[in-house]
């Protein structure tokens, strides 16, 4: 078993061998900030030598976020002595020859035996590939921003255009707004954007998924509470409409709202005023209503589930969103994106997908929407390692989609056709109900296709 001297005695003995293997830069320096020692990654990293840096001040390097003591008593240039440590400081050094470079900057004090403090180590990790991944993620965002999308939705097709037209008008209003759409449309987008455009912008955007919490917890998220008020309730506690003031607050899905919390939050819309779950006394609020739902909340109020009082009050201006079935034209905008940020993610080199897995997808009925696409390409990521993705890459479902699509295109041959329909109607001996059920037609539809092919059906022929 190797000893702690024999440790010591190895490391005293190849110390610089060790140092100069570290991959991140490393400077040693006196009190003062001379610098006694460099390792090579730090020679690298700054394309100084040793005998450009030994002997020298620090201040030699130019870094834009040192922790400099303009006036030392004690002779201690840097704070960091006094401080005794730097935690993953961000901050820029200048290189002999070409730019300055950018690192993560960590230091602490060397101490003697004595525990005096006698000088300071640092590292320095290099952010070049961070910075660089940065500036593609700001120029991906930024694109899609102005030319194919809006404040984070994607696409460009008439009906998102008039989603983003009704935004901006609705933004400049101060009424409640309600988005509808079905899950994985991006309600949420919606309504950040809103905010975004709107003069509460500077202020708080405070969100609550009204599905996520059983009535008592939902009371105290949108209410507060005060010390004492129920069991748990260690401390007083704003909720989530005094977190909002001045600002917006997202309800999401208020279709699962339980009544007695609607007729609670209808008298803090009519009264803009909440009270503290514990406390009478009301706190006044000044708060803009966005709520959204996947569901029908006409059909909820007929059963008696929704309040129709409430009803008008939060649906002031309404949002539709399209489900991405209806706007397939915008589906190749959003794999073009959806591949480039999972390219980021994963550090892969995918460049495209093959026409015929991206007809697939725009054949698609997309029950999941646009986050359902989202893991589509996600997991075609798993098994497509580089190159272009292929139908193969794509999930169990776009098998049967695709053999569903090849029996479309034989049928869609004159001749093919006809002999199709001559062999359904053979299968149901003559029965044109059952034949207009296998072609997936209605008998209206099957009796024009039947006179288009001059196809009489004699039953007594089967």
């Amino acid at each position: 078993m190797i000893q702690n001297e024999q440790i010591k005695e190895f490391f005293c003995d190849n110390w610089e061998d060790i140092v100069n293997k570290i991959k991140e830069g490393l400077i040693v320096v006196d009190l003062k900030g001379t610098i006694l020692y460099v390792n090579s990654a730090f020679e690298k990293l700054l394309h100084f030598s040793k005998e450009d840096l030994l002997g020298k001040p620090c201040d030699i390097l130019e870094c834009d976020n040192c922790l400099t003591n303009n006036t030392p008593s004690d002779g201690r240039k840097c704070t960091l002595f006094r401080n005794g440590d730097v935690i993953d400081l961000r901050c820029t050094f200048k290189q002999k020859h070409g730019p300055r470079v950018t690192v993560l900057k960590n230091a602490t004090v060397l101490t003697d035996k004595n525990g005096k403090v006698v000088g300071g180590v640092e590292t320095l990790t290099d952010l070049a590939t961070v910075i660089d991944k940065e500036k593609v993620i700001l120029k991906l965002r930024k694109e899609l921003n102005q030319k194919n999308g809006f404040h984070g939705l994607i696409g460009n097709s008439s009906s998102m255009q008039q989603v983003y037209e009704l935004i901006k008008s609705a933004a400049q209003s101060n009424n409640p707004i309600i988005i509808y759409g079905e899950s994985g449309t991006g309600k949420e987008l919606v309504a950040n954007a809103v905010h975004t455009l709107s003069d509460r912008s500077p202020h708080p955007f405070v969100k609550l998924h009204c599905a996520a919490l059983n009535e008592s917890n939902l009371e105290s998220e949108l209410f507060g509470h005060t010390k004492g008020a129920f069991i748990g309730a260690e401390n007083d506690r704003a909720g989530r409409f005094e977190a909002a003031d001045s600002g917006s607050i997202f309800l999401d899905e208020i279709g699962d709202l339980p009544i007695v919390m609607q007729t609670k939050l209808l008298k803090v819309l009519q009264e803009n005023e909440v009270e503290r779950i514990g406390n009478p006394q009301p706190i006044n609020i000044n708060v803009r209503i966005i709520s959204s739902t996947n569901k029908d909340l006409n059909s909820l109020m007929v059963e008696k589930k929704f309040r129709e009082d409430l009803f008008y009050r939060i649906g002031v201006i309404p949002i539709n969103i399209p489900p991405l079935r209806r706007h397939p034209e915008d589906i190749p905008l959003l794999v073009k994106t959806f591949i480039s940020k999972c390219n980021l993610k994963t550090e892969k080199e995918i460049t495209t997908i093959r026409k015929d897995a991206l007809d697939l997808l725009i054949n698609y009925h997309w029950p999941g929407n646009i986050r359902e696409l989202i893991n589509v390409i996600e997991y075609t990521f798993v098994l497509c390692s580089d190159g272009e993705i292929t139908p193969e890459h794509l999930p169990q479902q776009f098998k049967r989609l695709a053999s569903n699509m090849a029996e479309k295109k034989k049928f869609s041959s004159p001749h093919n056709k006809r002999q199709q329909l001559l062999n359904v109607l053979k299968e149901t001996q003559g029965n044109k109900s059952k034949a207009a059920k296998i072609l997936g037609i209605s008998r209206v539809t099957l009796w024009k296709h039947l006179k288009k092919h001059n196809i009489t059906v004699d039953k007594s022929a089967y």
